[in-house]
């Protein structure tokens, strides 16, 4: 994958879904028979929330989109923002079955982009002036939501209303990473609040307590780790995107395994993804 992200398990088929974002691709894996499909799209999707059996959400640089499980049919569903020179980035579903999704510019323009919060049609500004949103995920009960901008290197903290995914409080600085190279990227919380955040740039997935204390890092085959997402039959396993985006020749050449979606090999106390709530 030139730049994979946004995975996502389907609860009602057990299938693990991630974007190749600039190659307009939705993966889709059975992870039990190990067949891979790989679904063209019309736009650069990048996040996935399961609606109910039949249906799906898709965000994308051109809005919200419906998607039919079975076909693949696509129609129109909310515009996300107003901005042509923007795309979809990170983004993560509320246990109250509303959808947070970051937008950046595409070319990572600084301040260009934003964090909404989906419900039903109606799409509400939470945080502008943000560059590269990333790490959107939620405490267990929602009552406490995170994100970052990978161009700041700051994991934000938020109290949430957790009937809403809204927020009640400013957001503050959970966890400080400006001072290192490497870029915290996508994050997945677990049913203990452990937080699971993908180090791009640093070949790790690290692990978080609820208080911001550092638990354990895990070291990945590639430089260039995304997101990660449970999926498996308890939700015990932790999938992991990965991409190549922005290496030269000779660093890809050096660095194998960029672009694949990977298991990163420990047991988690995952969960589904809460569904969407049209």
């Amino acid at each position: 994958m030139l730049l994979g992200e946004g995975p996502a398990c389907d609860p009602f088929t057990g299938s693990l879904y991630w974007f190749d974002i600039l190659g307009k691709t939705l993966c889709e894996l059975d992870p039990e028979g190990g067949h891979l499909t790989q679904h063209a799209l019309p736009f650069l999707g990048s996040v996935l929330a399961v609606i109910d059996d039949k249906r799906q959400l898709i965000a994308s640089d051109k809005g919200l989109f419906l998607r039919d499980s079975a076909t693949g049919t696509l129609s129109p569903y909310a515009a996300i923002e107003d901005k042509p020179q923007n795309r979809s980035n990170d983004g993560r579903m509320h246990p109250s079955g509303a959808l947070w999704i970051g937008t950046m510019s595409r070319t990572a323009e600084t301040g260009a982009g934003a964090i909404y919060h989906v419900a039903g049609t109606t799409v509400t500004k939470l945080f502008e002036g943000v560059s590269i949103p990333n790490g959107i995920c939620f405490s267990p009960d929602g009552s406490v939501g995170y994100f970052n901008d990978s161009k700041v290197n700051h994991m934000m903290r938020v109290d949430l209303d957790p009937q809403t995914g809204l927020p009640v409080s400013t957001p503050t600085v959970f966890i400080d990473q400006s001072a290192r190279q490497s870029v915290i990227d996508g994050s997945v919380v677990d049913l203990d609040g452990t937080i699971w955040n993908a180090n791009w740039d640093g070949g790790a997935v690290d692990r978080y307590a609820p208080d911001g204390r550092h638990i354990e890092r895990y070291t990945v085959p590639m430089r260039r780790p995304t997101c990660p997402a449970f999926y498996g039959k308890a939700f015990d396993r932790l999938a992991v995107t990965s991409c190549w985006e922005g290496l030269t020749d000779e660093e890809r050449a050096v660095d194998a395994l960029a672009g694949v979606t990977f298991d990163l090999g420990v047991t988690v106390r995952g969960k589904p993804e809460p569904l969407f709530k049209l």
